[in-house]
C-alpha cells in the first residue's frame, strides 16, 4: 500500500524549532521499497544542517539519516528485499552508479555527488526528506539488511555512527597489537570504543574530563584520560598507532599529533563548523598522517551491521517521543546524552 504523504518533523527555516508536518513520498517504483520507519537516530550532523552550520540548507528540512524500519511494499523489480524484511537507510539514497567510486562500492564519494538522505536534491531535482518521519521510499540498492541479532532501536544509530567509526578503524588496521585512541565519548565515540575493542585493539578514550570514565571502561576501553589535564599529553606522547577524533569542535591538532607513534595516523570523523590550525612540522616529524573519513559505501555498511550483530554491538540509546526532538537537540549540544537519542517514530 503506497504512501504519498508521510507525517514528519521538520525545521521550517534555519535555526527554527522542528515541528510536526507532512512531506511527500514518491510512488514506489520498479526497484524501490517502501519502508515503515520504526526508529530514527539523532546525529549531531542533523543539528549542524538544520541550523545552517555547514552552509545554506533546503527548507522545510526533515533531518534523519540513521533509519531502521520494515519493508511494507516492494517494487516489481526488487530482488534484495521482501515485505517484512528489517532494513536500514543511512546517509545516502542515490548516486550515479557509473563512476569509478560507485563501481568500487564507495558511493559516498560519487563523482557526480551522492544524494543525501535529507537536505539534498534527488536526480529529478526534488528535495529529499529524512528519517524523522513515518515512511520512506528508497531504491533497494541504497538500503541494507539489519540482522536479526540487532534490535531495531539500537541498530538505527549504526547507519551513521556505526559506519563512521567502523570504516576508518578497518582502513587503518585497528586490531590486535595496535594502540588506538578515540577522542570524545559521545554518539560517535562510544561506538568507536565498542568496535575497536571488538576488533582486538588496545583502546584508550581521550575525553575532556573523567566524568564518563566508568562508561568508557564498561564499553570496552582499556584506558581513559582527561585531555583537560596537561599531564595527559606528556604521559601519552608517542603512544598511539591510530587516533580517531569524533569531536565537532576545533581541536589543537598539533597536541594530538604528538601522541602518535612514528608513522601513526590521526583520522577526523567529527566535522567542526570552524577551521582548525596546524603546524605542518607536526606531521613531517615522525612521518605522520592527518586524515579524514566519511561514512562508508553500501557494502561496507552491510559488513559493519553484520560485524555488530556478530559481536552484539548496538548503540547505547535514550529512546524519546517525537515531541522531545527540540529538547534533545539542546541536550546534544550540551553533551547531555548517553549516548544517542533515538526517536520512536510511532509517536510522530
Amino acid at each position: 500500500m503506497s504512501v504519498t504523504q508521510a507525517a514528519a518533523y521538520a525545521a521550517p527555516a534555519p535555526k527554527a524549532p522542528l515541528e510536526r508536518t507532512t512531506v511527500p513520498r514518491r510512488p514506489v517504483g520498479e526497484h524501490d521499497v517502501l519502508i515503515e520507519i520504526k526508529y530514527a537516530g539523532i546525529c549531531h550532523s542533523d543539528i549542524h544542517q538544520a541550523r545552517d552550520g555547514w552552509g545554506e540548507g533546503i527548507y522545510p528540512m526533515v533531518p534523519g539519516h540513521e533509519i531502521a524500519g520494515v519493508v511494507t511494499e516492494a517494487g516489481a523489480g526488487v530482488t534484495r528485499f521482501a515485505v517484512g524484511d528489517r532494513v536500514g537507510v543511512g546517509c545516502l539514497v542515490d548516486s550515479c552508479r557509473e563512476c569509478e567510486y560507485c563501481l568500487a562500492g564507495q558511493e559516498q564519494h560519487c563523482v557526480q555527488g551522492a544524494t543525501g538522505t535529507y537536505n539534498a536534491l534527488d536526480r529529478n531535482g526534488e528535495p529529499t526528506y529524512g528519517g524523522y518521519s513515518t515512511h520512506l521510499v528508497v531504491d533497494e540498492n541504497y538500503a541494507v539488511r539489519i540482522p536479526e541479532g540487532l534490535a531495531l532501536d539500537v541498530a538505527a544509530p549504526l547507519l551513521c555512527a556505526g559506519i563512521t567509526l567502523y570504516s576508518p578503524l578497518k582502513r587503518w588496521g585497528a586490531g590486535p597489537g595496535k594502540k588506538v585512541a578515540v577522542v570524545g565519548l559521545g554518539g560517535l565515540g562510544h561506538m568507536g570504543v565498542k568496535i575497536a575493542h571488538a576488533l582486538g585493539a588496545e583502546v584508550t578514550v581521550l575525553s575532556q574530563s573523567l566524568r564518563k570514565k566508568e562508561d568508557g571502561l564498561r564499553l570496552g576501553a582499556d584506558h581513559y584520560y582527561a585531555t583537560a589535564d596537561e599531564a595527559t599529553f606528556q604521559e601519552l606522547r608517542g603512544r598511539f598507532d591510530l587516533i580517531v577524533s569524533t569531536v565537532s569542535a576545533p581541536l589543537g591538532l598539533d597536541r594530538y599529533l604528538s601522541l602518535l607513534r612514528v608513522g601513526g595516523a590521526l583520522v577526523n570523523v567529527g566535522a567542526p563548523e570552524e577551521p582548525v590550525e596546524l603546524n605542518l612540522f607536526s606531521v613531517i616529524g615522525g612521518n605522520k598522517t592527518l586524515a579524514g573519513s566519511m561514512i562508508g559505501g553500501i557494502a561496507e555498511t552491510q559488513e559493519m551491521l553484520d560485524f555488530c550483530a556478530e559481536h552484539g554491538l548496538g548503540s547505547e540509546i535514550e529512546l524519546i517521543a517525537a515531541d522531545r526532538i527540540n529538547e534533545a537537540y539542546e541536550r546534544v549540544l550540551s553533551s547531555d546524552v548517553r549516548y544517542r537519542f533515538v526517536i520512536d517514530t510511532s509517536t510522530i
